[in-house]
């Protein structure tokens, strides 16, 4: 088994809310399975603060620490592409594979609409995490 790690992109317009989720969450629970990026086609000047504090409450985790809005442009070639939803056409990105999570956007909603995002993507982080673990056995 090689030491390749795959890059996970989590995609979505603003990279300010979901998909910065998802980047926390894939380098909390799959860090030593796969790389995780966010991006977006556009920015914003800071991550989504409810975001950030539900992140911190549930998780422990800083997102503000080492994370920041970026466009697609500023993260490595991925691997993996997963979209949260977009409302709006998806950007596209070439990959090996492709999943749109299908999240709604909780920002301006309640702090159980954050904790419920949040579950959710931790879920799909560890979903994906087995799809990789499994795919890359000898056998496959």
């Amino acid at each position: 088994m090689s030491d390749f790690k795959p890059k996970a992109a989590f995609i979505c317009v603003h990279n300010s809310c979901r998909s910065q989720m998802a980047e926390a969450l894939g380098k909390n629970f799959a860090g030593d399975v796969f790389a995780s990026y966010s991006a977006g086609t556009e920015t914003k000047p800071q991550i989504n603060q409810d975001a950030v504090r539900i992140i911190k409450q549930l998780y422990n985790l800083d997102m503000e620490k080492e994370q920041y809005s970026k466009l697609i442009s500023d993260i490595p070639q991925p691997d993996i592409v997963i979209t949260m939803r977009c409302n709006v056409e998806c950007p596209y990105l070439p990959c090996k594979y492709r999943k749109d999570w299908g999240l709604d956007d909780p920002t301006g909603k309640s702090d159980e609409e954050f904790i419920k995002t949040a579950k959710i993507i931790e879920e799909k982080v560890l979903a994906l995490r087995k799809r990789i673990t499994e795919k890359s056995t000898p056998t496959s």
